[in-house]
């Protein structure tokens, strides 16, 4: 099969790259044999192995880009999630509590990124993710890194950490239960029960400590929560023009963008902000203590003032929609 630009069938899309695929590949040998990779591992990782146009497509069409705040929430924080959510923690309860008692990051948080990831472990994917991550690599959108995700991937099945006919994630190259990426797996996946072995796949233990280490690793505070929903003052475009950012936003700019300046919570309370059952906000006194302001919905819709736990969740993944959707299920799974 050749690969060029354009649609090659009805909206389905291939990677642009000038480059045919087969050099393409050949450069990556190179260097991936030049980092330590086998040509046994690449050569088996590789085999039968061309761009997959459905990957690019999905890439090109995410739901955190292409749906409504309504229409995400609504679907990934349903009833049936929840309810399903209430048992998954009662049935493993020790081992979330022992996580949490060591790492510090409370049961309902790493049950709600659990939830939102792979519905609990009921879906973990069921691409290649050699596969996934060579065509994401190969295509120009965001190459250099899509290559050190795959370099990684091939390191995982060069350490022997799982088989090549086994290795299966998501469209984008994410693994395991709570859907790390090879890269990520390296710095945040816990050998939570001693074994030397960092499962994220199959051992609950290991799973749940790695969610809680990677939120941990970006600042959780375990004695705080995510944020609140918020009742605004009439004038929201009056409070907007006072609290809105002017800066250029540093990290996390596709959903940090959205929110206003941090502020303390006196300062959001002298402000008119209330919590959305019209009471006073909580008087935390700590300076070090701001949240954020952000309308996923526009005025119209819901507001929320969110902590430093919040950004914690989007160093997971850089969406308001996403974020939003892990605490909202974490509150139903108090």
């Amino acid at each position: 099969m050749s690969f060029t630009n354009g649609a090659i069938a009805k909206d389905r899309v291939v990677p642009d790259n000038p480059q045919p695929f087969e050099e393409w590949v050949a450069d990556l040998k190179t260097e991936a044999l030049g980092k330590g990779i086998s040509e046994s591992v690449f050569e088996a990782a590789f085999q039968d192995i061309t761009p997959d146009p459905k990957v690019i497509k999905l890439d090109r069409h995410q739901p955190e880009f292409t749906q409504t705040y309504f229409d995400y929430i609504s679907k990934r924080v349903s009833q049936t999630r929840i309810k399903n959510g209430l048992k998954k923690v009662a049935e493993n309860a020790d081992d979330l509590a022992a996580v949490e008692d060591k790492i510090g990051v409370q049961q309902r948080f790493i049950a709600g990124i659990w939830g939102m990831e792979t519905n609990y472990g009921g879906y973990t994917g069921g691409y290649n993710v050699i596969k996934s991550l060579a065509t994401l690599a190969y295509d120009m959108r965001r190459p250099t890194y899509f290559r050190s995700q795959l370099l990684g991937a091939l390191k995982i099945l060069e350490e022997g950490h799982i088989t090549p006919e086994n290795f299966k994630g998501s469209w984008a190259g994410a693994m395991g239960q709570g859907q790390f990426m090879p890269t990520s797996f390296f710095a945040y996946a816990y050998d939570f029960d001693g074994d030397a072995k960092k499962d994220i796949w199959t051992n609950q233990k290991d799973v749940y400590a790695s969610i809680a280490n990677y939120l941990k690793k970006h600042g959780w505070e375990s004695n705080r929560t995510w944020g609140r929903q918020v009742r605004l003052p009439q004038d929201i475009d009056g409070l907007w023009e006072k609290v809105k950012q002017t800066g250029k936003v540093k990290s996390c700019r596709r959903a940090l963008k959205d929110h206003s300046i941090q502020l303390s919570l006196p300062e959001w309370q002298a402000l008119g902000v209330r919590t959305i059952y019209g009471a006073d906000l909580p008087k935390v006194t700590d300076p070090d203590f701001t949240a954020s302001l952000v309308m996923p919905a526009g005025k119209d819709g819901p507001a929320f003032l969110t902590y430093k736990n919040f950004r914690a969740i989007l160093s997971y993944n850089c969406s308001n929609y996403y974020a939003l959707g892990v605490s909202l299920l974490s509150d139903e799974l108090k």
